[in-house]
């Protein structure tokens, strides 16, 4: 697809078309990076987006069990009050 480069004050943009933000699922903010004479448009790296679904997901299938058996620690058994 191409597309023109246009003034936009001092510096220069590009439109980009609705679907094409969607389909790659860009937002407000991008990352922006040359790569071999390239400029790469990313969504910005969120570490903890999706989470929730994917917790909800783990309940759906009854995975979201604990890996070890909880067991006391010396601050439980000694240290903690009620």
């Amino acid at each position: 697809m191409k597309a023109r480069i246009v003034r936009i004050g001092n510096s220069r943009g590009i439109r980009l078309p609705k679907p094409l933000i969607e389909q790659v699922g860009l937002e407000e903010d991008v990352e922006l990076e040359v790569r071999e004479g390239e400029i790469v448009i990313s969504p910005v790296w969120r570490p903890r987006a999706r989470w929730a679904d994917a917790a909800r997901a783990l309940a759906a299938r009854d995975a979201d069990l604990l890996l070890d058996q909880p067991s006391a620690t010396l601050f439980d058994e000694e240290e903690w009050e009620w």
